[in-house]
C-alpha cells in the first residue's frame, strides 16, 4: 500500500482575503442601513404624533365652537323680545300712578315675571346699573347730568335695563351719568 499524496485544496470554510473584507463591510453597511431606517421611523413617528395632536386640537376646537354656537344661537331672537319687556316696564310704570288699576297692574306684573323666568331658562338675566361706575362695555350713556352729591361718572338713572346672555352683554343698559359741577361749562 502506497500512500498517495493528493494535493490539498483550500477548504471552503476558510475565506480568502478578498472575501474577508467583503464580510467586514456587510455588517457596517447593514448597521448604517439600520440607523438610517431608525431615523426614518423616528421622523415618521414624530409626524404621526404631531398629526394626532393636531387632530385632537381640531376636535376640541370644533367642540368648543359647537358649544359656543348653541349657547348664543338664540341671541337675535332674544334681542327682539327685549323691547316687549321694556314695554311691560313702561305699562307698569304708568299703571302704578293710577290707584284704580291695581288688578291690571298685578296681572301685568305676573306676565312680566313669567316672561323673565322663561328668558332666564335660556341664559338671559337683567342687570342693574344704578350706582355703578360707568362701564362703556355694559352701559350706553344717553345723558350726562350735574350731580354734586354723586361721584363723577357714576350711573344715576337707568332709562332701559341691561341684559346679559350667558354672562355676555346682550343689550347694554341705557343710562344717565353724573358729572361734576365744573364740567358743565366744558
Amino acid at each position: 500500500m502506497s500512500e498517495e499524496t493528493t494535493p490539498v485544496e483550500p477548504s471552503q470554510s476558510e475565506p480568502s482575503q478578498p472575501e474577508l473584507s467583503q464580510t467586514e463591510d456587510e455588517p457596517t453597511r447593514l448597521q448604517r442601513a439600520l440607523e438610517e431606517k431608525s431615523r426614518e421611523a423616528e421622523a415618521h413617528y414624530d409626524r404621526y404624533l404631531r398629526a394626532a395632536a393636531e387632530l385632537d386640537n381640531a376636535r376640541k376646537r370644533a367642540q368648543r365652537d359647537r358649544e359656543e354656537y348653541i349657547r348664543f344661537a338664540n341671541e337675535s331672537l332674544l334681542r327682539e323680545i327685549l323691547p316687549v319687556l321694556d314695554n311691560f316696564d313702561r305699562a307698569l310704570g304708568a299703571a302704578r300712578l293710577s290707584t284704580e288699576a291695581q288688578g291690571f297692574v298685578a296681572g301685568v306684573e305676573l306676565i312680566q315675571r313669567e316672561l323673565l323666568k322663561v328668558l332666564e331658562k335660556f341664559g338671559v338675566t337683567p342687570y342693574s346699573a344704578l350706582g355703578q361706575p360707568f362701564d362703556p362695555e355694559r352701559h350706553e350713556a344717553v345723558q350726562r347730568v350735574v350731580k354734586p352729591d354723586a361721584p363723577d361718572m357714576t350711573v344715576v338713572e337707568e332709562t332701559l335695563r341691561g341684559y346679559l346672555l350667558n354672562g355676555r352683554v346682550l343689550r347694554p343698559a341705557m343710562v344717565v351719568v353724573a358729572v361734576p359741577p365744573d364740567s358743565e361749562n366744558a
